[in-house]
């Protein structure tokens, strides 16, 4: 089977994450937070797998210091619960629990994975400069404001990549989300 990506796996079971690999993920492992973040120093890799409980270096910790490292990194938290402590989800992309099964881990990586693509060619299309006007315009459309994004409403293209709250998880799995 093809590779598709490089995961960089921080668990202390990597063996438990063997449905990534059967599914094309090359795998990167590490037990520990700090062996993590030196394979992530000394390896290219496509996104992180972490696991929250890991000992001396909880995994929000571990994702705080990816974030300063390679802040376009998608990370994916791998959790016993939904019940962490506040801002533990700060720095990641998504939050599986273990009772959600590798399948679901799978799905989730796979799509950060393709979400986080699309967003960077989003915003190297925004970069390009824009095309100059072939026609000037009038006394009076020079006169006119012109609208600022700050002027738009906050829609989808003006939203940050904030991840979501564990209030926000839960309602998510248990199925009462509102929007």
């Amino acid at each position: 089977m093809a590779t598709y990506s490089t995961l960089l796996c921080i668990h202390r079971d990597p063996a438990q994450l063997a449905l990534l690999q059967e599914n094309g993920y090359e795998l990167v492992t590490a037990t520990t937070g700090s062996d993590g973040l030196r394979l992530l120093m000394s390896r290219p890799v496509d996104a992180i797998v972490l696991e929250y409980h890991l000992g001396l270096l909880d995994g929000a910790v571990v994702a705080a210091e990816i974030r300063k490292a390679k802040p376009q990194l998608p990370i994916v938290m791998l959790a016993d619960y939904l019940e962490l402590p506040e801002g533990a989800l700060k720095s990641v992309d998504a939050l599986v629990t273990k009772s959600d099964g590798a399948h679901f881990l799978w799905e989730t990586i796979d799509f950060v994975l393709h979400e986080k693509a699309a967003k960077r060619l989003e915003g190297e299309l925004n970069d390009a400069p824009a095309p100059r006007p072939a026609i000037r315009p009038s006394k009076s459309e020079a006169k006119a404001p012109h609208p600022t994004t700050n002027d738009a409403p906050n829609d989808a293209t003006n939203d940050t990549d904030t991840p979501f709250s564990p209030g926000v998880w839960k309602s998510i799995r248990d199925g009462s989300v509102e929007f």
